[in-house]
């Protein structure tokens, strides 16, 4: 499938087993699957509106492994948005993020003006904790890049996720909503963010 140059780009990073493709398959599908199934390179497509025409939403889930450099930097280098994913029971998961990030610093140039979120997922998970909120929080600042906290397993923030890295972008405007009705609660969100609005 070719692409289109009105793709908007999102790819999503991390380590093996942080629940990438569980974030990803939950906001595309709506399905959870419990078994671990490694991921090569994965590319979902969803319609969004961008700049009030629409536009293609295109997600690149990655591998967890280090073994394909060239796939990565590729992938940085087409993106137009990041997610960088951690468990919050895994504090060496989030050590992983480190060199990724410095990567997309590296390809990229100036980050402050692309959207990257940082995400704490498996958030259900409280009673494993090993990075505390605030952890992730200072990491967010220090990376300067936004952060959330989802349970891909209860759909916890997994919608939110996406619409607020798209609210990140401030290039064009770009909304997971494309029908143009919207209700009462969302025009006053909209006054109150003058940006994108969920549906």
């Amino acid at each position: 499938m070719p692409e289109q140059s009105n793709d908007y780009r999102v790819v999503v990073f991390g380590a093996g087993g942080v629940g990438k493709s569980s974030l990803v398959l939950r906001f595309v599908k709506g399905t959870f699957r419990e078994s671990y199934i490694p991921t090569i390179e994965d590319t979902y497509r969803q319609v969004i509106s961008c700049d009030k025409s629409i536009c293609t939403l295109q997600i690149t889930d990655t591998t967890g492994s280090h073994q394909f450099p060239a796939m990565q930097r590729l992938s940085i280098s087409k993106g137009h948005a990041f997610i960088l994913v951690y468990s919050i029971t895994s504090r060496q998961s989030l050590e992983e993020l480190k060199p990724i990030y410095e990567q997309i610093c590296q390809i990229k140039g100036d980050v402050e003006s692309i959207p990257i979120m940082l995400v704490g997922n498996k958030n259900d998970e409280n009673q494993n904790r090993e990075v505390e909120s605030s952890e992730g929080e200072a990491t967010a600042k220090k990376w300067k890049c936004a952060f959330m906290e989802t349970s891909a397993k209860l759909n916890h923030n997994v919608k939110e996720l996406f619409q607020e890295l798209l609210n990140l972008e401030k290039r064009r405007t770009v909304s997971l909503q494309i029908d143009g009705k919207k209700s009462k609660q969302q025009k006053r969100k909209e006054k109150l963010k003058g940006k994108c609005v969920v549906m």
